[in-house]
């Protein structure tokens, strides 16, 4: 049997470090959204084991592949509990046009995207909140996914409230043509470490909800931007000239590297999109059209 999915990317509208905890991982407060940039995953059940395939050369083929370590997660999760599957394995190939190491949960969202069909293909064995648990163990951008609604990220990134309220919008997004370590990013880091989730969520928020739609000067933030620039400078630059280009603030997602401005509407949008696509059509830079997800 062969299935066909596709998995989203996602943005960070803002990101604050509020803490370090005593295992090194870092509390977060983040407004996340997924966005119309999409991987296609094809699933092949007859099939023994696990295998896993990609058309983009810097995504691993291997068991560090987080849709490989999905599957095999949800056959542990399966036997640990006794419950019984009506197959042995499954070959999954993915089809690339999220951006890796571009903040955008490329690799997190194909996770998901697995533990889901793989949970639909076995009659629904585990619940979403038991689904999101298995995904944890993967990454703290998992559960978000599974979520499937744009959220304020808590904790490790797990913790996740609704927040239905987000205005139409439409990005401009840029993959600067260098992908980022989430690990090197971190740890390069100096955080002024902020009060609390109020804190954070009242300077974006206010920004996203309260006004009358976005016009490039909103304010959001990123506490990971200056530790990326510092690694990659080509951020930085990228970041400068498209500012520079559209006259409007933009922003990094996750812990980079991919920059997006935001728009009302989507003819604003588009005549952004055809001056930098115009202006960036030679070189390592790409850039997309898309919106949020609902």
């Amino acid at each position: 049997m062969h299935l066909k999915k596709v998995s989203f990317a996602k943005i960070n509208l803002f990101l604050h470090v509020t803490g370090k905890r005593e295992d090194g991982y870092h509390e977060l407060c983040s407004l996340m959204a997924q966005i119309n940039i999409r991987d296609e995953l094809d699933f092949f059940f007859n099939e023994s084991g696990i295998r896993v395939t990609c058309d983009h050369p810097l995504v691993p083929e291997d068991e560090t592949n987080l849709a490989h370590r999905a599957a095999a997660h949800f056959f542990h999760a399966c036997k640990k509990k006794n419950r019984p599957l009506p197959l042995d394995g499954v070959s999954i190939h993915i089809k690339k046009q999220i951006p890796p190491g571009g903040g955008l949960g490329g690799g997190s969202s194909n996770a998901a995207c697995v533990l889901m069909t793989l949970n639909d293909y076995c009659s629904i064995l585990f619940s979403r909140d038991e689904l999101m648990k298995i995904g944890l163990e993967l990454g703290a951008d998992v559960p978000f996914f599974i979520f499937g609604s744009p959220a304020i990220a808590t904790g490790v990134g797990e913790k996740l409230e609704k927040c239905p309220n987000l205005p139409d919008l439409y990005l401009v997004l840029c993959d600067p043509g260098v992908p980022a370590s989430t690990v090197a990013v971190f740890k390069n880091s100096v955080f002024r470490l902020t009060s609390g989730p109020d804190y954070n969520m009242n300077t974006g928020l206010n920004a996203l909800l309260r006004g009358q739609g976005v016009e490039g000067r909103e304010k959001l933030h990123n506490d990971l931007e200056a530790s990326a620039f510092r690694l990659y400078p080509e951020i930085g630059s990228a970041k400068e000239e498209m500012e520079f280009l559209l006259q409007r603030n933009v922003y990094m997602s996750g812990s980079g590297s991919s920059l997006f401005a935001l728009f009302s509407g989507p003819e604003t949008a588009g005549n952004a999109y055809e001056l930098l696509a115009e202006k960036w059509s030679q070189g390592p830079r790409k850039v997309f059209l898309t919106s949020l997800r609902r």
